[in-house]
């Protein structure tokens, strides 16, 4: 809640802008009914799990505030391009990017299409705050952060799969693991082409990347800023001055307590 607070403060005050992540769009799904009796996001007991600390620290303690916060979670853009720079949750991808071009705010409607998993808007939405995902092998599985078992990775959407480039499925994952097979990739199947040298600097954040990991870029023009500040890592930033080939020395960093210790 308090986090909600400072980060609301500084764009209503000018100071900064904020764009919509996959879990601001859960709350807003989980929260909104699917005219069949049910809820756009399924109320079932995995969804429960991770929703259970925001629906007690603010839903259940300030209802009505709750409801303020969806609204305004409903008025965040899916993605930034300012002048010379590009920021997304989890991955850039130009069609995706179009597909929302002229989506405004997530009111009911809008989220009733996007969640329609028929419609285009939705593997579009799945793209621009989950990262791309690849299907693993039959049998094998890949465990995040919470224990589930997952059987697609997140790939590094910003390299070329295929013989050219990240031609292996621990080659492709993102971050590193050490649990997804070092099989090849079969032909036909990679569908990427990577983010070009020449486009704008793109910044983004949810991947958890190790808490001991420098902060550095991943391409000249790419970069990651989640360093797990919420898992005893650091709370990341770059310091942006117009340039298209990004610097270590341009990172900057806040250590949490936890981290301190």
């Amino acid at each position: 809640r308090e986090t909600l607070q400072i980060v609301r403060k500084m764009v209503e005050e000018g100071q900064a802008q904020a764009i919509m992540g996959n879990h601001e769009f859960n709350a807003l799904a989980y929260a909104t009914p699917d005219g069949r009796g049910g809820w756009l996001r399924e109320h079932k007991p995995e969804k429960i799990e991770q929703h259970a600390q925001t629906q007690k620290q603010i839903a259940v303690s300030y209802p009505e505030e709750w409801q303020d916060w969806l609204q305004w979670f409903a008025s965040l853009p899916l993605f930034l391009e300012l002048d010379g720079l590009r920021a997304v949750h989890a991955a850039w991808c130009d069609e995706s990017v179009a597909a929302f071009g002229n989506v405004g705010s997530l009111d009911s409607a809008v989220l009733h299409g996007i969640m329609d998993r028929g419609g285009s808007l939705y593997g579009n939405k799945e793209i621009l705050l989950n990262g791309v995902e690849l299907d693993l092998p039959p049998g094998y599985f890949f465990s995040d952060k919470s224990g589930f078992q997952r059987d697609k990775i997140r790939v590094r959407w910003w390299e070329k799969l295929g013989s050219e480039g990240v031609c292996t499925y621990r080659q492709a994952v993102f971050p590193d693991s050490q649990t997804v097979p070092d099989l090849a990739i079969p032909v036909g199947h990679e569908g990427l082409a990577g983010y070009p040298a020449e486009a704008p600097p793109v910044f983004f954040g949810h991947y958890w990347l190790p808490a001991d990991r420098p902060p550095a870029p991943l391409k000249p023009n790419v970069a990651c800023l989640d360093y797990s500040v919420a898992k005893g890592g650091k709370l990341t930033a770059y310091r942006w001055d117009g340039e298209q080939t990004l610097k270590v020395e341009k990172f900057v960093t806040a250590g949490t307590a936890a981290s301190r210790k």
